[in-house]
């Protein structure tokens, strides 16, 4: 991972900074209340004594989870956190993951597909500020 070591642990009420401050500098993912990351299943990414990047999903049935959220500081970018986080998520067992991604953010989708996920439709509409369509992705295990 170019370098660095990144340890992945379950947020605490102690991230929430940090995780605001990382989403408010990537305005390309979801936009949410800080608060709202710890009602769902939500881990970060810590390399050099904080915290660099998170990923928020939940489980939607007993072998079908939703990655809803994931970011990595625009400074600790290409170095292979988001990657990390997602083959996290993954290693959680075998079943079924799905995602959305911004049409137009082709380094996330890449990403995803780098992991495994394929493309396996889209939602016309489906983001807000500004509008755009989503890719759906779908990942077996």
């Amino acid at each position: 991972m170019d370098g660095i070591e990144v340890t992945i642990r379950p947020a605490t009420p102690a991230d929430l900074a940090a995780i605001a401050a990382i989403q408010a500098a990537s305005p390309e993912t979801s936009q949410w209340e800080s608060g709202d990351y710890l009602e769902n299943d939500c881990v970060v990414a810590v390399a050099e004594g904080r915290v660099t990047g998170f990923l928020a999903s939940r489980r939607v049935a007993p072998d079908e989870r939703e990655i809803l959220n994931v970011a990595v500081d625009p400074a600790q970018r290409r170095k292979g956190i988001a990657l990390a986080l997602v083959l996290d998520e993954l290693a959680r067992g075998p079943g079924r993951w799905f995602l959305e991604v911004r049409a137009s953010n082709v380094a996330a989708a890449q990403l995803y597909e780098t992991a495994g996920f394929e493309r396996c439709g889209s939602r016309p509409g489906y983001y807000q500020h500004p509008a755009e369509e989503a890719i759906v992705m779908r990942f077996f295990s």
